[in-house]
């Protein structure tokens, strides 16, 4: 592990690091400058020359690393990423509850939980750290980025183990509301069971027959609109995709889901058209304390494009 950073955050997020290797006696260094070493090794996506010129690698004393520095091996070099300028997220970060250890939000659609490719700054960590000044803030799940709600997050390192554990085991209940095509042979209670597995390097994932369960989700009618209807959705897993998937299967998919049943190729930063899928409602017995607590999205469905 590295020693702690000499930079400060930056947008709510830690200077990346990296560290040159152990000295190997039996092999010298191929590389006589640290500027060499870093071009040679730190990701293609960092414009080495010029942030080099900048000064805005530093050793862990916060130095500056010149180009010409002489190579040092288990050398620590600190830096923060550029970022692209990303558009803003429409709609507002909800605070639903706040105490000494947790602190519940309601997220609008189209914000990532943590930074994740090309969303950084507009992720909900990141803009939480930031507007409420809690550096250590950690979601303890996550939601879809097209997923709109409730979202749990600790406060401090302190507190992580016992919430993600709650997670973990499952005994928080996550309770769902998707407006989606009216079936009527939905009306009665349906739960689904089956083998999701995320397919890498695609974003998306697939229900695999024959396979052992692993994703269970209880499907209730609550409301007709017409041709739509209201489902809840009580999920008791978690996989990638689970309920958007569930539906379809049971041919209602989402409403404006742009991946299920059709990838309609929506450019990541079009927020036009919000997934109709709302974490509405989290109950969970404190870990801490004991206390019961529970929870209810502000939001109701349908989901504006304004992120309300």
């Amino acid at each position: 592990m590295p020693p702690r950073s000499p930079l400060p955050l930056r947008h709510g997020l830690s200077a990346a690091w990296v560290c040159t290797p152990h000295r190997d006696p039996e092999r010298p260094a191929p590389w006589t400058t640290m500027g060499a070493w870093l071009r040679d090794h730190v990701d293609a996506r960092v414009e080495v020359e010029p942030m080099l010129a900048a000064g805005r690698f530093v050793y862990a004393d916060a130095r500056p690393v010149a180009d010409a520095d002489p190579y040092r091996p288990h050398t620590f070099v600190w830096f923060h990423r550029d970022l692209r300028d990303e558009p803003v997220v429409p709609g507002p970060l909800t605070l639903v509850h706040r105490d000494e250890r947790v602190l519940v939000v309601d997220k609008p659609a189209f914000l990532s939980t943590v930074p994740r490719g090309r969303h950084v700054t507009q992720s909900l960590v990141v803009r939480l750290r930031d507007e409420l000044g809690l550096p250590d803030l950690t979601p303890m799940h996550r939601l879809d980025r097209v997923t709109s709600g409730l979202v749990l997050c600790a406060v401090g390192k302190q507190w992580r183990g016992a919430y993600q554990a709650m997670f973990a085991q499952g005994t928080a209940r996550k309770t769902y509301r998707a407006l989606a095509p009216y079936r009527a042979e939905l009306e009665e209670p349906r739960t689904v069971r089956d083998h999701i597995a995320a397919i890498p390097g695609t974003g998306r994932a697939e229900i695999v027959a024959g396979a052992p369960v692993n994703a269970e989700t209880l499907v209730e009618l609550e409301e007709r609109r017409g041709d739509l209807a209201v489902y809840r959705l009580t999920p008791r897993t978690g996989r990638t995709h689970q309920l958007r998937l569930h539906l379809r299967d049971l041919g209602a998919p989402i409403v404006d889901d742009p991946i299920y049943p059709v990838d309609l190729e929506v450019d990541v930063d079009d927020f036009t058209r919000p997934l109709q899928l709302l974490a509405s409602e989290l109950e969970y017995v404190d870990p801490v304390d004991g206390v019961v607590r529970r929870f209810a999205s502000p939001r109701g469905l349908p989901l504006s494009a304004l992120g309300r």
